[in-house]
């Protein structure tokens, strides 16, 4: 058990972590949305879906390129110098042969899709597998020691930099190239950045015996991976195949902002809860109390802006992105349905980990990742609303059981742990009134912009009172915690 002073060490470095993973998440993502949005308006549907197909293959090989031995670096107790560099060397090793098959395999890939535009796209993408695997243990390691700070500058640099580049090779018309050039771009400078900040440099040797440690860990983690590719883009392939490029824009962009929402209003605290969670694994009292915690302040910001979304995704799409985007407005709306779950059910990876349970969440990612593409496979031929809505119905119907993993393992109180959401739903419900009666009585006397404008300024004023009137304790917490 943990002394009261390495507890407080602990509860400092979550709370540090928090906020460097905050300005992480919350700086990139911002920067993403505004080069995005550029991107967006340079270029058309056709070219987004062109990088959605060549990165399905693409994101297929990145499954087995690190084996989970970064998580496993990350959730281990005590690690060795064998262990990093290991890890290193098996990663660079795997990088390199999947750029080859990637750049030997990209014809066929372009002609399983009937777009030969792809084959050079995918060619040039799969350098993108080396220049990463230069920059995964380095990473690992300022996670597990909480050293969020280092990754947020690495972060917000390299988005930076690779945006400029988007952005000035999408004004000299380079096309879908911009694209490329964008991701490459910021892949090397995330390695950059990594490598002038850390101290530590990979040794020349490799451990069997360390190796088998993280891979015992980490083939468990690769499964979740492979399965979580399944969830992600199997919509993709579908819709590719069967739709095509042009539908495939549409879907991949409101997906994409559904993304940029998921990253900006959970992926916070989510980031620092696998290594808190595993530094209290021993204690389970504290770690049903920090799970609560988490889901209590994840609710407190997911519920409201998924929710809003839904109500002002004509808005947003109109006025960020432009009218020629308008097929992806109900495709945004379905798919922001599933921000209630994303409150509760993104924390179980965290804790599924950090109880070392792998082999529990492989087969949780097994079980969604087959009737997601069941699902998937019934919906694609009505179109990409009924994608979207075939993954949403899919969330709650598998909500019971995730839930009930989360009791299993760490003996949750089922109340306790519904509970944490009501105060942030209320608030919400509220808020969405408000919304509502804006759109309704200006929607004819003002332009987009400016209800846009009105219903998020009316909305956070009307959450934030509500919030406040119905709980002030959680209220002056959560503004102690932000000072």
């Amino acid at each position: 058990m943990q002394s009261p002073k390495d507890s407080s060490n602990l509860r400092q470095k979550a709370v540090k972590g928090v906020f460097w993973s905050a300005l992480d998440s919350w700086g990139r993502q911002i920067v993403s949305l505004g080069v995005f949005l550029i991107l967006a308006r340079l270029l058309g549907p056709e070219t987004f879906g062109l990088i959605a197909l060549s990165t399905i293959f693409l994101n297929f090989l990145q499954v087995f390129l690190d084996q989970g031995l970064s998580q496993a670096i990350v959730q281990r107790q005590d690690i060795e110098k064998e262990h990093l560099d290991t890890a290193f060397w098996t990663n660079l090793g795997v990088s390199g042969l999947a750029a080859i098959l990637s750049i030997a395999c990209a014809g066929l890939i372009a002609n399983l899709f009937k777009e030969p535009q792809i084959t050079p796209i995918i060619r040039c993408l799969s350098l993108g597998f080396i220049i990463s695997a230069f920059s995964s243990v380095q990473e690992a390691t300022f996670q597990r020691k909480l050293a969020f700070k280092s990754l947020a500058i690495r972060s917000l640099i390299a988005v930076v930099i690779g945006g400029i580049v988007g952005v000035t090779m999408a004004f000299m018309g380079f096309g879908v190239w911009s694209l490329v050039g964008q991701q490459l771009t910021n892949s090397f400078v995330q390695v950059l950045v990594l490598w002038s900040v850390s101290d530590w440099r990979p040794g020349l040797r490799f451990s069997q015996k360390h190796f088998k440690e993280l891979f015992s860990f980490g083939v468990n983690v690769m499964g979740m991976n492979l399965f979580n590719f399944l969830n992600r883009r199997s919509d993709d392939f579908l819709i590719g195949y069967f739709l095509g490029s042009i539908a495939l824009g549409y879907y991949s962009v409101a997906y994409r902002l559904l993304l940029i929402l998921t990253q900006l209003l959970t992926s916070i605290i989510v980031k620092v809860s696998l290594p808190t969670f595993s530094r209290l694994q021993q204690e389970p009292e504290r770690l049903r109390n920090a799970l609560y915690k988490a889901i209590q302040m994840t609710s407190l910001i997911t519920f409201p802006g998924f929710l809003a979304t839904v109500i002002l995704a004509p808005e947003i799409v109109t006025v960020i992105f432009g009218q020629k985007w308008s097929p992806s407005i109900p495709v945004m709306q379905v798919l922001n349905l599933i921000g209630i779950l994303y409150a509760y059910f993104y924390f179980n990876g965290s804790v599924i980990m950090a109880v070392g349970k792998p082999s529990w969440k492989l087969g949780l990612d097994f079980i969604q990742a087959v009737s997601n593409v069941i699902a998937f496979a019934i919906a694609v031929r009505w179109g990409i609303i009924a994608v979207a809505a075939a993954y949403v119905i899919r969330g709650y119907l598998m909500a019971p059981l995730n839930v009930w993993v989360v009791w299993k393992l760490i003996h949750i109180d089922i109340w306790t742990y519904l509970r944490q959401g009501a105060v942030p739903l209320a608030g919400t419900i509220i808020m969405l009134m408000s919304i509502f009666s804006v759109k309704y009585f200006l929607i004819n006397l003002i332009s987009p912009p400016v209800i846009l404008a009105i219903s998020i300024a009316v909305g956070i004023i009307v959450y934030v009172l509500s919030i406040l009137l119905i709980a002030p304790k959680l209220f002056w917490q959560v503004v102690n915690i932000s000072r």
